[in-house]
């Protein structure tokens, strides 16, 4: 059974092309964690958690869904998580996650696709986006292999500076970081609600025909990149900035 979340479809590609090798049902959690439902799934295949990374790990919203939801049947549990970057040391707190849930932990693995978060960093134009999703290809076809293989993930040597990144920054991070303040919609917004529609938290309303956000954001960058008038903006950094969303319709990538 393969679970994922994606805010911009990065973990959303990477999902369908394991389901595709593997020949496992997909769910999307997107309706599960916006409605807070918890009931419980089975699966007679191992798991899979197809995942973004948020500084260096899980992202919480997601951590919580696990935390709560029941997974019965299968024990076997894999986790890959698309990132610009890197995970870190995100395995450490995913074997913390699954010893207290009693499931069997076989890895986690990363695939670097796009980055997405333009609200701290530079995001990729086409041609560039492009690149990077047709290098990160052959890298899910061998996670999804090793998967319908039952094999367990290798894992590479975790640096000082993945276990600071996943530990005392991510800690820091959200707190100073992961709010909604900086999101405003310009006068390009034509009222359309796609952002209120695309948060998994509920945290968009609009009031006179324009968004305005709550306190309960978790940066999955859905809104601002998912405006079809790219109204959104962040503060100063995302002016100017391409908007990145998963190029599906792209025939490159057919």
């Amino acid at each position: 059974m393969i679970l994922y979340f994606s805010g911009t479809g990065n973990s959303a590609y990477a999902a369908e092309k394991i389901a595709k090798v593997t020949g496992d049902k997909i769910i999307d959690l997107f309706s599960r964690i916006r409605g807070h439902n918890y009931s419980e799934i089975k699966s007679g295949s191992p798991w899979v958690i197809v995942t973004p990374t948020y500084a260096w790990r899980i992202p919480r919203i997601v951590q919580e869904w696990l935390e709560n939801s029941g997974l019965v049947g299968n024990k076997d549990i894999y986790f890959v998580m698309t990132c610009g970057g890197s995970i870190g040391n995100a395995g450490k707190y995913l074997k913390e996650l699954c010893a207290a849930k009693k499931l069997n932990y076989l890895g986690c693995a990363a695939v670097l696709m796009p980055e997405n978060y333009i609200a701290m960093f530079t995001t990729p134009a086409q041609k560039e986006a492009l690149e990077i999703i047709r290098q990160a290809d052959p890298v899910i076809d061998k996670i999804a292999l090793e998967i319908k293989n039952g094999k367990a993930f290798s894992q590479p040597a975790v640096s000082f500076q993945d276990k600071r990144s996943s530990g005392i920054i991510n800690t820091a991070f959200y707190p100073i970081f992961v709010h909604a303040k900086k999101f405003y919609a310009t006068d390009a917004c034509v009222s359309c609600g796609k952002c209120v529609n695309v948060c998994p938290l509920n945290n968009i309303r609009l009031k006179d025909g324009k968004p305005i956000w709550g306190k309960n954001c978790t940066h999955c960058m859905a809104c601002i990149s998912r405006c079809p008038t790219e109204a959104i903006e962040y503060g100063r950094h995302s002016k100017g900035l391409p908007r990145y969303v998963f190029p599906k319709s792209n025939p490159e990538l057919k």
